[in-house]
């Protein structure tokens, strides 16, 4: 059996872990980065969460459940459109691992569990370096990198 395949993407932001967590997390923070979405959850395990858009909430990308959430530490979410909900060969999984690397903080996103040449795994090998910078962009000096308004998903 193939191994299904997964994309990671590590940066280095100068911050700080709680900053970073709650920058996942925070509407407000979200919706400046990561194309005028937001993550919408109660953040604990076993929950639904949906990235939905910020304006038109009824407007939902994808959904998934919190597997893990470990604050300022790790976040690991499920990761599916919602028309393939409850489909375990559509259903993949992300990985925020936030740790403290020299004065920086390290920023690991693995999202693993891809359906092999699907449109979920080009959409989120060129999506995540663009959202993650976008973070990376605001935490370090407060505006918007030039993806941010853009869509990713």
């Amino acid at each position: 059996m193939m191994d299904k395949p997964k994309f990671v993407y590590v940066i280095y932001i100068g911050s700080t872990p709680e900053k970073i967590f709650n920058a996942l997390i925070d509407p407000d923070i979200t919706r400046q980065y990561w194309g005028n979405h937001h993550n919408a959850s109660d953040w604990k395990p076993g929950s639904r969460w949906e990235h939905r858009d910020f304006d038109k909430p009824d407007l939902v990308d994808i959904v998934g459940k919190v597997i893990e959430a470990d604050p300022p530490r790790r976040l690991v979410v499920t990761w599916v459109p919602p028309a393939d909900e409850g489909n375990p060969v559509k259903t993949s999984r992300v990985t925020f691992n936030i740790e403290p690397f020299m004065d920086v903080v390290r920023l690991t996103v693995t999202h693993d569990e891809l359906e092999p040449d699907s449109e979920m795994f080009h959409s989120v090998s060129f999506g995540w370096p663009a959202v993650i910078s976008g973070l990376k962009t605001l935490l370090e000096t407060g505006k918007l990198g030039p993806a941010a308004a853009q869509r990713h998903c």
